[in-house]
């Protein structure tokens, strides 16, 4: 078995990746996946902090079973690794990336807002990668370069070339090419004739350098709630709510259902409902700060 590998990656910070990234996992687990997880944002480490909240969780909340993922780190202080030379990185990442390949469905990596040699080396390694991107012209600016005057797409941008450039590699060394989806994130009230024009520039760009275009997550209350829980809406069942929960989150939960059909990943399965009559522990109401 050799894992099927998934990147999220943006060089822009703050598109939403890491929210991105740990939907992706949970929705896979509860779908039956195995799931390794190697957070390459080795200063911010929201991927993995996620975890470290979900063990926690679950461990104060005795008879409540959730699926979780192996989290691969880097080396004992990935924090102090993001200081130390390039090549150490390289040399861990690849004997994280060795150890995992064979022992899970998929593996995750989440990678920086930015141009760093571990991120080139995780896009490399890549069957599919999810680029979230806010609804703006601030993050299209990476993807691909209009003109101040026409606003006609001019050329792709850096981060298109880095996918390419990895494509490029994928293909020499497998005979195989790498799936690339852009996901529009975080969707607000944008003017509708800014919102038009940066949908036909993502068009007109998708059919250049070879991308697929899905919605991506909406900016919910819910995702932001449940991230100190280490939990996402695929969780949420009677017996775990550690929030009120609304019609908003059988929304949201659609949502994350959708994102992952879209992506061509297994749909995520509703956690089972307990049998009649099965005694299950009633989890104490948890109130976020």
């Amino acid at each position: 078995m050799s894992a099927s590998v998934i990147v999220v990656g943006n060089e822009k910070g703050g598109a939403g990746k890491s929210t991105m990234a740990i939907h992706l996992v949970t929705g896979l687990l509860h779908a039956g996946a195995t799931v390794a997880v190697i957070d390459l944002d080795l200063r911010q480490k929201s991927v993995g902090r996620f975890f470290e909240n979900r063990r926690a969780w679950i461990a104060a909340n005795p008879g409540v079973t959730l699926p979780e993922p192996v989290v691969v780190p880097l080396s004992d202080n990935d924090k102090a690794l993001a200081k130390a030379d390039p090549a150490e990185g390289l040399a861990l990442f690849a004997a994280a990336f060795g150890k995992a390949k064979d022992q899970v469905d998929f593996i995750l990596i989440d990678t920086p807002g930015g141009d760093t040699p571990l991120s080139k080396a995780a896009h490399g390694k890549a069957d599919l990668i999810v680029t979230p991107m806010n609804d703006s012209f601030v993050d299209f600016d990476l993807l691909g370069q209009v003109d101040p005057v026409s606003m006609e797409l001019l050329r792709p941008s850096i981060y298109a070339e880095t996918v390419w450039e990895s494509r490029k590699a994928k293909m020499s060394a497998e005979r195989r090419s790498i799936d690339w989806i852009v996901l529009k994130n975080r969707l607000g009230t944008t003017e509708a004739r800014n919102r038009r024009r940066l949908d036909e520039r993502l068009i007109t760009l998708s059919k250049r350098v070879g991308f697929r275009l899905g919605a991506g997550l909406r900016d919910r209350v819910i995702y932001r709630e449940l991230f100190p829980f280490g939990l996402t809406v695929a969780d949420l069942s009677t017996y775990v709510r550690p929030v009120e929960v609304s019609l908003t989150h059988v929304a949201a939960r659609q949502e994350l259902r959708q994102l992952m059909q879209e992506l061509g990943l297994e749909e995520v399965a509703d956690p089972p409902a307990a049998e009649a009559g099965a005694s299950e522990p009633a989890l104490p109401e948890q109130k976020v700060a």
